[in-house]
């Protein structure tokens, strides 16, 4: 835990009332704008748990390089270096984290903290804008859909007329349905359309990303996000 982190360099505050929930043996990933303060944060987080003892890997990421373990040599390497996704954590971080190690992980790679952490937290002109993993953090952005794809204009049509909020897409013949991706929410569509006997061809389910969650948060593109 790291409690109302504050830092200030003269008169400017870089960090103000930072809060974290860092759990031993996790990644732990921090986002934000280039100097949102989120490598700062590292920096003191990294000093303190070592001062107490504590083993954390820092791994700065984005092709700069991924630091050392409790003064190990840093070795350079791009967004897949000693690091797998969360299914098959065996490499270096599923190792570390095995063994209680803290991995504290900066990246500009969202895609990467979306595979890799275990929790994470946003941080935006030094203060913390959200916090949690990141299936918590992209089920608080609004944009899931259910699109539904027809193999002919009559059904694409007979679908719209029977599912209100629908959106239509005539050229790709498919139609997006506004909802969340429960199965009960599901089941009550797919059973409208077999009320009216309409087929669909295939269905799928879409959920914002962490760049929808980021932009969201922060009003910045990924393209802002700290090196």
């Amino acid at each position: 835990m790291a409690p109302g982190l504050r830092k200030a360099y003269q008169d400017q505050v870089v960090l103000d009332g930072v809060d974290l929930n860092v759990r031993a043996g996790a990644v732990f990933c921090l986002l934000g704008p280039n100097g949102s303060g989120e490598t700062t944060t590292v920096n003191v987080l990294t000093t303190s748990l070592r001062a107490d003892g504590g083993t954390v890997r820092r791994s700065v990421r984005g092709g700069r390089r991924v630091a050392d373990r409790a003064g190990e040599p840093a070795a350079d390497g791009g967004p897949e270096a000693g690091f797998r996704g969360r299914a098959g954590r065996p490499g270096a971080a599923g190792t570390l984290v095995a063994d209680g190690v803290t991995i504290l992980l900066t990246t500009r790679y969202l895609e990467e903290a979306d595979q890799l952490a275990d929790r994470i937290a946003v941080l935006d002109q030094g203060c913390p804008v959200a916090e949690g993993t990141p299936g918590e953090l992209k089920r608080r952005r609004p944009g899931t859909h259910v699109r539904l794809r027809f193999t002919t204009v009559t059904e694409l049509d007979a679908a719209a007329r029977v599912i209100a909020g629908s959106t239509r897409d005539g050229e790709a013949l498919t139609l997006r349905v506004p909802g969340d991706s429960g199965t009960k929410s599901l089941r009550a569509l797919l059973d409208r359309l077999d009320e009216y006997s309409i087929n669909a061809e295939e269905f799928s389910v879409h959920t914002p990303d962490l760049d929808d969650v980021f932009l969201a948060l922060t009003g910045h593109t990924t393209e802002a996000v700290a090196k």
